[in-house]
């Protein structure tokens, strides 16, 4: 059995769209004509894939990529085909959303033992000394 990490997460094609525009930048004769790029868009609210926090932890993962209407668009055009960059789109949603469904360890709050305040405590003497000694004798 092969253990990748997150099982992948199957979205439901009726949670996305998808549109092929053309690709930018440089293409030759051909980029004029073709639309090989893909846009995603995916509206976050109405996912079953994920709870709400797991929702509002997808918001802060995309970044710039969500719009005012709470969906997550993602432009796909590194590949020349439309198909790859489908693949590629599609792809990077998923990573998304795995990376949304991991939920953070809370931090315990934890403070400094007796030992390591007294180390501390020591570093800044010799600190404290070893800028004493830098300094300019005083003239009396």
């Amino acid at each position: 059995m092969n253990d990748d990490g997150p099982a992948r997460p199957v979205i439901p094609e009726g949670e996305y769209t998808l549109a092929y525009v053309r690709s930018p930048g440089p293409g030759g004769q051909n980029v004029n004509k073709v639309s090989s790029a893909c846009e995603l868009r995916f509206y976050v609210a109405a996912t079953s894939l994920l709870d709400e926090d797991g929702k509002r932890r997808l918001r802060g993962l995309a970044g710039r990529r969500l719009t005012q209407a709470d969906e997550i668009v993602i432009e796909a055009h590194r590949h020349r085909g439309q198909e790859a960059n489908r693949r590629d789109a599609i792809t990077r949603l998923e990573d998304l959303i795995i990376a949304a469904r991991h939920v953070p360890k809370a931090r315990k709050k934890t403070r400094p033992g007796r030992a390591a305040r007294a180390r501390r405590l020591e570093g800044k003497k010799l600190r404290k000394d070893t800028k004493r000694l830098r300094a300019k004798p005083a003239l009396d």
